[in-house]
């Protein structure tokens, strides 16, 4: 059989190392730049306008911290409320700016996509041409040249020149499996920032909803209290005295529950098993923890701290830690000013017996029952829940609670009422709204 030509093999490997034609509709935005590098100024100016309008999203975060060590009074908790519009509102101008920006970004990625498609036809071209010398000069042995030729200088000539053609062949083919992987990173990267547009097409419609709950919370707040400083008094203290006294029982009924668990039965602690709910920047901000796990529960200033305390703006996304199933998406809020214990709050079930608690959302997009992903948008963060939620110079946050779910329960008032009936001999006649877990919780750090 004859043995196949060395330019045979090459083209053979050419098929390898070529990528499929790629095609791009239009569907980003609408090219209104004439070079690279004013789509690159326009880009850079974005991120300019955006950070800026982070600093000041930042500064209210602090200024809400600093107005809960001034004392609770009703004009105080308007501040609040004013100063949870205003993060609101610039959070959405922040959206709409991330929109353009990531508009813009998908755009240069077409100039690149296209003009590295157009070096990629361009090198095939000058392999093919290289082949097709190659496939004439590889007919003949090196014997048939030195006798063909009628000097040796001649001859040496053109075995020189076979020399240089596969030499030339060989940076080709490396230069084109550059511009593949140029590409592939490029394809990747526009795929990444559609995924990023979408999410932030999200966020734009519901930190507009956000916008008109905050604002219909400031409304009910003065309808209820009359504007007078007597009746919101009146109310804070017989709100803040329920949830001393709910916290207190769940601290108790889950002390017990700790005490008589055998942590062997856990998962082995290692970072990974779920992500973090909350992702600030691309290059891992996740927020800053104002509260660990186990510690005096500053907000009561005693009992243990079941979950870590995130601080982060209102409207922040907020993201499902692992694969599961949504077991329970509602609200302890008596009434959108009487912000009772977790507030609006989602709790998953994980295949690996661990179960999390995302509380204090200002919205939910999930619903009982869904099978969420990891890193799946479940809903945002804000300041439910608690009107303590932002005491301690805490700010508004995202409490984040992980259970063993064979030892959790999610009761309602009923429920938690014949649960502590039956442990501890005492009938509480709970009232509050929604539903709570109780149970064994652990370390989040743990498994981050």
């Amino acid at each position: 059989m004859k043995k196949p030509s060395r330019s045979i093999i090459i083209l053979f490997i050419l098929c390898f190392i070529s990528p499929p034609f790629y095609s791009f509709a239009a569907d980003s935005v609408a090219p209104v730049f004439t070079t690279q590098g004013q789509l690159q100024q326009a880009i850079d100016e974005k991120n300019k306008e955006l950070a800026a309008l982070n600093d000041k999203i930042n500064q209210i975060q602090q200024d809400l911290g600093t107005v809960q060590t001034q004392g609770q009074s009703l004009q105080q908790e308007l501040k609040k409320a004013d100063a949870g519009i205003s993060q609101v509102n610039l959070s959405i101008k922040s959206s709409e700016l991330n929109i353009q920006k990531l508009g813009l970004e998908i755009e240069s990625l077409k100039y690149n996509i296209t003009d590295t498609q157009s070096q990629i036809s361009a090198k095939k071209d000058a392999i093919a041409k290289l082949l097709e010398e190659l496939q004439q000069k590889d007919t003949e042995t090196i014997l048939t040249t030195f006798l063909r030729n009628k000097s040796l200088a001649e001859s040496l000539n053109e075995v020189q020149g076979i020399v240089d053609v596969n030499s030339g062949l060989s940076e080709n083919i490396k230069s084109l499996q550059s511009l593949n992987q140029q590409l592939s990173d490029n394809l990747a990267a526009s795929s990444a920032r559609k995924a990023d547009l979408e999410l932030e097409d999200k966020n734009l419609i519901n930190r507009q909803q956000i916008l008109k709950n905050q604002k219909a919370d400031k409304q009910t707040l003065l309808v209820q209290t009359k504007n007078q400083e007597k009746n919101y008094q009146a109310l804070l203290i017989k709100l803040q005295k329920d949830q001393a006294s709910l916290q207190s029982d769940i601290d108790d009924a889950e002390a017990k529950l700790r005490a008589s668990f055998n942590p062997d039965l856990l998962p082995a602690k290692r970072s990974g098993v779920i992500s973090w709910p909350i992702k600030l920047t691309k290059d891992g901000g996740i927020g800053v923890i104002t509260q660990g796990y186990g510690e005096l529960n500053k907000i009561y200033h005693s009992g243990w701290h079941n979950g870590i305390d995130i601080a982060v703006p209102i409207g922040t996304p907020v993201f499902a830690a692992d694969d599961g199933r949504v077991v329970d998406a509602g609200s302890n809020d008596k009434s959108s000013w009487q912000k009772f214990q977790y507030g609006r709050h989602v709790i998953i079930n994980h295949p690996d017996n661990l179960s999390t608690l995302y509380a204090h959302l200002s919205l939910i997009i999930v619903k009982y029952g869904q099978i969420v992903k990891r890193g799946e948008l479940i809903g945002y963060s804000g300041n439910s829940g608690l009107v303590y939620s932002t005491s301690g110079g805490n700010g508004a946050h995202l409490h984040f609670g992980v259970y063993w779910t064979p030892r959790m329960q999610i009761l309602n008032a009923d429920g938690l009422d014949n649960y502590y009936k039956k442990e501890f001999g005492l009938t509480k006649n709970y009232d509050f709204p929604g539903e709570v877990p109780v149970g064994v919780t652990v370390d989040p750090l743990d498994y981050l």
